[in-house]
């Protein structure tokens, strides 16, 4: 006869718990981020860029006056772009500017910020320490939006059109606000991006259903990537090897987000996301991709790890723009058509960490497609069969008084 002594149960139970621990740090899911607005400010009419200063303290936000999706909304007189605290998450000035602002970026040193006019035709170049208008630069017709290089050196413009489709990228020289380059690309060029490395400019091309590549050596377009219907927001991850693309498709039932290897130039992958996905920026890591879904009034959070939206967050109506601060701890996101002034910024905070929410019955956790109290239920049940295993292994013999008298 034998049976289970007291240190046999005691390792047992030790490795039980090991076992437990281990499976359930492996197996649940991360924390989502960016489960939270934190809060909602009232800003300009038609918001619809927005760019955070490198020190993180600013927000620039353009007031565009466009109301509701595409290049034929509705529009107001706007001319203003909102400076939002960001400390305070309240409006810290308003700068006027050409008519209809569209694009905002900000030089890598933080001195100034460029803001495309959609109306006039004109890059505004606004001093952000004293906001003082210091040079208006005429581009082509329709500038949408404008991206910086690293270096500073030079801004990068679409052209998207006005009662014709626009087909350039005008190049602007920082050093003298002077148009140095035109680059010829495809129909309705929207979105612009440059790689952190430096060595390319990404641009979508709204009516073309293309991304061309430009090589800023040469200010030429070395390739043409075809992505999904009408795309609209470009942003790269800080590594340089992807480029997420958003693509709009107004004529369909669904948004998606291109996601390109900058390797090969081509599309790797098809990312669901909301109804008119338009802007999409990255987190300093590179783990999340944020998407502004229009039609959706909600943010999808892209895991750049698995390429699948592990969260939606509900902004504003309309959301159009957004942008990480540089600690990646807030999203701001434009919100069109809401608010008193007309439009909203949203805030949301990336370290409002969250489980998974309960679905509908209250019963259960449900995390991409999961449902992790089954999960939990089959450890459990795992874990005691190995340590019953374990115990019947490690069984001691009783020794019994007939064999004490033999011995």
């Amino acid at each position: 006869m034998a049976h289970v002594s007291t240190k046999t149960l005691k390792v047992g139970s030790v490795l039980l718990l090991i076992f437990f621990l281990f499976s359930a740090f492996v197996l649940l899911p991360s924390p989502v981020r960016a489960q939270t607005v934190t809060a909602t400010i009232n800003v300009g009419s038609g918001p619809w860029g927005v760019a955070i200063t490198p020190n993180g303290a600013y927000a620039y936000v353009s007031n565009n006056g466009n109301v509701g999706l595409g290049r034929n909304s509705s529009r107001i007189s706007a001319s203003r772009v909102s400076v939002i605290n960001t400390a305070t998450n309240t409006v810290a000035a308003n700068i006027t500017v050409g008519s209809s602002p569209v694009g905002v970026a900000i030089t890598p040193d933080g001195a100034y910020a460029y803001i495309t006019s959609q109306s006039t035709g004109t890059v505004t170049v606004v001093n952000t320490s004293t906001y003082a208008v210091t040079a208006n630069v005429t581009v082509g017709a329709g500038p949408s939006t404008v991206a910086i290089t690293p270096n500073g050196a030079y801004a990068y413009v679409t052209n998207i059109g006005t009662s014709n489709p626009g087909t350039t990228v005008s190049v602007i020289s920082t050093a003298t606000n002077k148009v140095t380059a035109t680059v010829i690309v495809g129909y309705d060029p929207s979105g612009v991006a440059v790689s952190p490395n430096g060595d390319y400019v990404y641009v979508t091309n709204f009516n073309s259903d293309t991304v061309s590549v430009i090589s800023t050596a040469t200010n030429t377009v070395i390739a043409t990537i075809p992505v999904g219907s009408q795309p609209y927001g470009v942003a790269v991850t800080p590594n340089s090897a992807y480029v997420y693309v958003t693509n709009t498709n107004q004529h369909g039932s669904g948004g998606t987000v291109s996601v390109i290897s900058t390797a090969t130039n081509k599309v790797t992958t098809m990312v669901p996301v909301g109804s008119f996905p338009f802007g999409v920026a990255i987190s300093p890591d590179g783990a999340y991709a944020y998407v502004a879904n229009g039609g959706s009034n909600s943010v999808s959070v892209i895991s750049t790890a698995t390429n699948a939206v592990i969260a939606n967050v509900t902004v504003g109506t309309s959301p159009n723009f957004v942008a990480v601060t540089p600690n990646g701890a807030y999203v701001y996101v434009t919100n069109a058509n809401e608010g008193s002034g007309g439009g909203t910024v949203s805030v949301i905070s990336t370290a409002s960490a969250t489980l998974p929410t309960p679905t509908a019955t209250g019963q259960a956790f449900v995390f991409a497609g999961v449902d992790w109290v089954i999960v939990f239920i089959v450890v459990i049940i795992v874990s005691v069969l190995i340590v019953l295993v374990w115990h019947r292994s490690h069984r001691e013999p009783t020794v019994t008084a007939q064999d004490s008298h033999a011995k």
